[in-house]
């Protein structure tokens, strides 16, 4: 058997159409802590919509014309909705122990999403072009200077930093987020914890 019959062989077992559209779920899904993932699914496409169409319209258009203007606090708006239910959705996994029953890549996918989410925030906080993060670029710059990453970005460079943000580390982000969507999918949704249940035992006392 060659590897590419082999890999179109595990692929076609483990990841069918019944898993990645599933017409039924659990009943449990219809708890608010388990619509956190698609919540933050739904802010990314905000984020990757509004954010392609400053990207092709340039910064002068986002910053002098009224619709630039609105589509550019589009995109501050739908980013912040993303952290807040990316951490809300992280919070909730963790309680819930979704590495349960064979899910660790999962998680693991899922957390390292997270870490290039802030990555990528922080990108685009630094590509704004104002004061306040021309500020925070001078300062990250000793930050990155002491941690010796200088050497492979520098943090004063508009035209590197703001490639990153709008080319780089979207394309990693999108891929970690379709990773862990297929995993996801594959495995299915981490069940609840079992009710624990205590028995009394209750004496018989002889007068």
């Amino acid at each position: 058997m060659n590897w590419t019959k082999s890999i179109r062989s595990t692929v076609s077992e483990k990841i069918t159409w019944d898993n990645l559209l599933p017409s039924e779920q659990p009943i449990y899904v219809s708890s608010l802590v388990y619509s956190f993932g698609v919540f933050t699914l739904s802010s990314l496409v905000f984020c990757i919509a509004s954010g392609v169409i400053m990207a092709a319209k340039g910064a002068l258009w986002y910053q002098i014309s009224p619709l630039g203007s609105f589509m550019r606090s589009i995109h501050f708006w739908s980013v912040q909705a993303f952290f807040f239910f990316l951490t809300m959705h992280l919070v909730g996994q963790f309680f819930m122990g979704s590495w349960r029953e064979g899910r660790a890549i999962t998680w693991v996918v899922g957390a390292l999403s997270f870490a290039i989410s802030v990555v990528e925030a922080f990108s685009g906080y630094l590509s704004r072009g104002d004061f306040f993060s021309q500020w925070n670029q001078v300062q990250s710059k000793d930050a990155f200077n002491g941690a010796g990453l200088d050497g492979f970005l520098n943090i004063l460079n508009n035209g590197q930093v703001y490639g990153l943000h709008i080319a780089v580390l979207p394309l990693i982000l999108i891929a970690f987020v379709g990773w862990h969507l297929v995993l996801v999918r594959s495995k299915g949704v981490v069940p609840p914890y079992k009710a624990r249940t205590s028995k009394r035992k209750e004496g018989v006392s002889h007068e």
